[in-house]
């Protein structure tokens, strides 16, 4: 079977034949996305639709999502939610986030309702049908601080909230608002979330390595394999578990991500691990926040942290120090450089681009 390369809006009409088996789609918002992906060569493995992965730490991979897949995320999601939705759509359809809520549409049986990323047009609270949103935590920051948008957002029978962690601070502002959060964690090869609040989706088999916590998943909802790229497929795909670079642990019966395998830098000769830098800072400071280590000839590694404030300017990092040491950071995770930014850099899916925020602390 070859690709069939589309754009986002067409993906709605052409979903039904894709997961009927009549071709595969990709996606792309731009010619040469498809072009990478080589669509005149046939498919190497089962795919109703190919999803690039957005690149944010490198060269964007093709992802290839079975139908059987797809729709049985879409049915798990249905089943935990209890009940179908209506859904809305605020994320690039392009990407998984995005993609997943027209699955879990056709699923469901209803009828997708597309909407701006910055929810402005967001139905008045009232409606008695059931529905449901998927957004990542910088659209529900903004979301906060509007209270007429905020309550229309809380007429929803359910607000996933994945792509990022999410702060503790966002999560209880936004349940004292009656919004209904779900925090999902998942990636392009799992068919976006997989495991909601903490706890997987029937079906989906979630496990840590020893010593080193990697968390590996199975079940029903896997990808394929990476298009034209065997060596990653057979590297990511081990024993029909997808071994991700996440590392996680179990508390109480739900799963916790603690960072990426590749999250540990050392700066002053001592280990420092940014993805606690990054909850710590998530959970204690009230503004979207990115922490990421670049380069320093004195330290080693730089820990840096970036934070949306509405101005572009270099900030004095002792006042921050000392709220993040308060919060139980030890001194060499501590920042030693504080940017305030208009808005943090993202990537087309949503995502904190951590790539560009190194880029600039080092210029």
């Amino acid at each position: 079977m070859l690709l069939r390369p589309c754009r986002p809006d067409e993906l709605w009409t052409l979903l039904p034949g894709a997961l009927a088996g009549e071709y595969a789609l990709m996606p792309v918002q731009r010619i040469e996305d498809a072009n990478a992906m080589r669509p005149g060569v046939a498919l190497e493995a089962d795919a109703a639709i190919v999803v690039l992965t957005s690149g944010s730490t490198g060269t964007p991979k093709g992802v290839m999502l079975p139908a059987s897949s797809l729709l049985a995320s879409a049915r798990a999601t249905r089943e935990r939610l209890g009940a179908p939705m209506r859904w809305y759509s605020p994320l690039p359809l392009h990407y998984v986030a995005g993609l997943m809520t027209l699955a879990r549409a056709f699923e469901a049986g209803t009828e997708p309702v597309s909407v701006s990323s910055d929810l402005h047009d967001l139905p008045p609270a009232g409606l008695v049908e059931p529905r449901a949103v998927s957004l990542v935590p910088t659209q529900l920051h903004r979301v906060l601080e509007d209270p007429d948008l905020t309550e229309r957002l809380a007429g929803f029978d359910a607000v996933l909230l994945g792509g990022a962690p999410a702060g503790r601070h966002l999560l209880e502002r936004a349940r004292e608002r009656g919004l209904t959060v779900v925090t999902t964690y998942g990636m392009s090869e799992t068919c976006g979330g997989c495991v909601y609040d903490g706890i997987p989706l029937d079906g989906v088999d979630v496990d840590l390595e020893p010593i080193t916590g990697r968390v590996r998943i199975g079940g029903p909802t896997l990808f394929s394999g990476y298009r034209l790229d065997p060596e990653q497929t057979a590297e990511s795909l081990q024993q029909g578990h997808l071994l991700t670079r996440d590392r996680g642990q179990w508390h109480e019966g739900r799963l916790h991500i603690l960072g990426r395998v590749d999250d540990v830098v050392i700066s002053g000769g001592v280990n420092v691990d940014l993805a606690e830098v990054q909850r710590v800072t998530s959970e204690e400071l009230d503004h979207p926040a990115a922490v990421v280590g670049v380069p320093d000839e004195e330290w080693g590694t730089r820990v840096v942290l970036a934070l949306e404030t509405g101005r572009d300017e270099a900030l004095d990092p002792l006042p921050w120090r000392e709220t993040l040491a308060a919060a139980g950071l030890g001194r060499p995770a501590l920042p030693r450089q504080v940017i305030g930014m208009v808005r943090l850099p993202r990537t087309e899916s949503g995502k904190i681009d951590r790539r560009a925020i190194a880029q600039l602390a080092q210029d």
